[in-house]
């Protein structure tokens, strides 16, 4: 099935003299889509925000929203509404009021205007807290009447500038949940920046990597996490550990001494494996594996985090479920995993 395009961006880029903060790309956004922009700071992913919002001008390229080239127009012109990291309400008016500003300001008439406040206010379950100022809101709360203020335009494509950013951890989660529920309900496209990556997998279908300029990959969390494609999003996605070596005639020879056969071109490699991926003291002639000491050990909750040295100084982070075996710190032993559960890049 053909999904339709909500956001194009062709040949985009934006210069700050002879800084390159986004380096020329292209990239699709469908309707419906709840994308994230994900990256470090610096990346250039709220630069990239900013350009389909229409405040940042870019460089070069075009920025087309609903078949429409929005690259020239201011952002009031655009069929986009934004969401800051500042939550940007107006401290002498009320929630009703703030969420009600932009239809007045489009001369919506009155009943239409409490109407669609009343909807917003029962989506965003601010119902209970319409008549109070926004210095009496927690900073979640104050966060759910940005987005309602923005959603209530109903904009085709709604942009989140690191909306969360300023919350803790357990306030974050909750918005987290709010706005994926929010999305299923209205519909619309979201399009999400953010530098944390357990929010962009927990929130989007599609997440883009920025790394230094570029979209690095674009997938489905899934993709992301089990198929990266570089050093860089396999470390920024998730816990990875990285063993460097060299393959030769279909043969990866791995510097802290595994071996095992893979076709490919010779050359550098990079073998890429998830630490809940290896085990502590199995050993089979089916498995990769090699020798080391537990150096140190911590518990999650959910699991056993060890840390195995390996003889060539390399180090391995393994996940142990909780109940499963994990020796204790200094004992001798066999790191084992199998090869379909590792990715190897050319390094």
């Amino acid at each position: 099935m053909t999904r339709s395009i909500a956001v194009g961006l062709k040949g985009i880029s934006k210069n700050y003299g002879t800084v390159a903060a986004v380096k020329p790309l292209d990239l699709q956004i469908y309707a419906g889509d709840f994308l994230a922009i994900l990256g470090p700071s610096g990346c250039g992913k709220t630069t990239l925000l900013r350009m389909i919002g229409g405040f940042v001008a870019p460089s070069a390229g075009r920025i087309v929203v609903r078949d429409e080239d929005v690259t020239e127009q201011p952002p009031e012109r655009r069929p986009t509404n934004m969401v800051f990291q500042g939550y940007g309400l107006f401290p002498h008016m009320t929630v009703r009021q703030n969420i009600a500003y932009g239809l007045k300001l489009k001369g919506h008439v009155a009943n239409d205007i409490e109407a669609r406040v009343a909807r917003m206010l029962e989506l965003t379950k601010l119902a209970n807290l319409a008549a109070r100022m926004p210095s009496e809101l927690s900073g979640g709360q104050q966060q759910r009447v940005a987005v309602a203020r923005a959603l209530i335009m109903e904009p085709p494509v709604l942009l989140l500038d690191e909306p969360f950013s300023a919350l803790d951890l357990k306030l974050r989660q909750a918005m987290q949940d709010e706005l994926r529920r929010i999305h299923k309900e209205v519909g619309g496209t979201f399009v999400f920046v953010t530098h944390d990556q357990g929010e962009a997998m927990a929130l989007a279908n599609r997440i883009a990597v920025m790394n230094e300029g570029r979209v690095e990959q674009l997938g489905t969390p899934e993709d992301l996490y089990l198929r990266p494609r570089s050093r860089f999003v396999a470390q920024f996605i998730g816990e990875a550990n990285l063993l460097g070596g060299r393959r030769s005639d279909g043969h990866v020879q791995l510097s802290c001494g595994a071996r095992f056969a893979l076709p490919g071109a010779d050359g550098a490699v990079i073998a890429v494996v998830r630490p809940e991926n290896l085990s502590l003291g199995a050993v089979s002639p089916q498995l990769v594996q090699v020798n080391g000491h537990v150096d140190d050990q911590t518990f999650f909750g959910t699991h056993v985090r060890s840390v195995v040295a390996l003889r060539s100084g390399e180090r391995l982070r393994v996940h142990t479920p909780i109940g499963g075996i994990a020796p204790a710190a200094g004992a001798e032993v066999t790191v084992s995993w199998s090869q379909d559960r590792m990715i190897v890049l050319e390094g």
